[in-house]
């Protein structure tokens, strides 16, 4: 008796992987987009409002960005106020682009348990 030569059904076809992956390098290409964004605007704002070095802004820039806190030392209010902003609009920054990352992810989850668009309503 011969086995049956079907794939399981909770693998994914070339046709739906190959979908997803490009979905999941789009969402990546956006996130990468925003994220270069942010980065450019606060590079920007590092040089031209608080008077930093490009390769000074950009390490400052960086290290908002991720997380870590700043490394050069603010001397004036304007400055202290653009860093201030500037570390509230990364946070979000980071927690859109993880979620722009993710959505493809979640997506294939929801066709893996059969959710309908019908059923989310």
């Amino acid at each position: 008796m011969k086995k049956s030569a079907e794939k399981p059904s909770n693998q994914l076809q070339p046709k739906q992987r190959r979908a997803f992956y490009h979905l999941l390098l789009v969402a990546l290409a956006l996130a990468g987009g925003l994220i270069g964004f942010s980065l450019g605007l606060d590079i920007l704002g590092y040089h031209f409002i608080v008077g930093l070095r490009w390769v000074d802004a950009l390490l400052d820039a960086s290290m908002i960005l991720s997380g870590m806190g700043p490394v050069s030392p603010l001397t004036s209010d304007a400055a202290k106020v653009f860093e201030a902003v500037y570390a509230l609009f990364s946070g979000l920054m980071l927690i859109g682009a993880t979620g722009i990352v993710l959505s493809p992810v979640f997506h294939r989850v929801l066709h893996k348990f059969h959710v309908e668009e019908r059923d989310l309503k």
